[in-house]
C-alpha cells in the first residue's frame, strides 16, 4: 500500500487525459495502417470464398452498402 502515491484530482485528470490522447493516437495509427492494407486484408478474408467459387463466378451483394467494403 505504501507504493501508491496520493494525487490531487487535477493530477488524476491530467493522467487520464494523457492516457486518452495516447489511446487515440494508437487507434488512429492502426486505422491508417489497416486502411492502407485494406485491399490485401479483404482479399485474405475472401480467399476461402474465391477458392470455392466456379471459375466464371462472382460475388453478389445483397444490400447496397456491402459492395463498398471491398471495392
Amino acid at each position: 500500500m505504501d507504493q501508491f502515491q496520493k494525487q490531487a484530482l487535477t493530477e488524476h485528470l491530467a493522467e487520464l487525459r494523457q492516457c486518452l490522447v495516447n489511446s487515440l493516437i494508437a487507434v488512429g495509427a492502426w486505422f491508417a495502417v489497416c486502411y492502407y492494407f485494406s485491399e490485401a486484408i479483404g482479399q485474405w478474408f475472401l480467399a476461402p470464398l474465391f477458392a470455392v467459387l466456379p471459375p466464371e463466378g462472382s460475388l453478389i451483394f445483397t444490400s447496397y452498402q456491402e459492395g463498398f467494403f471491398f471495392i
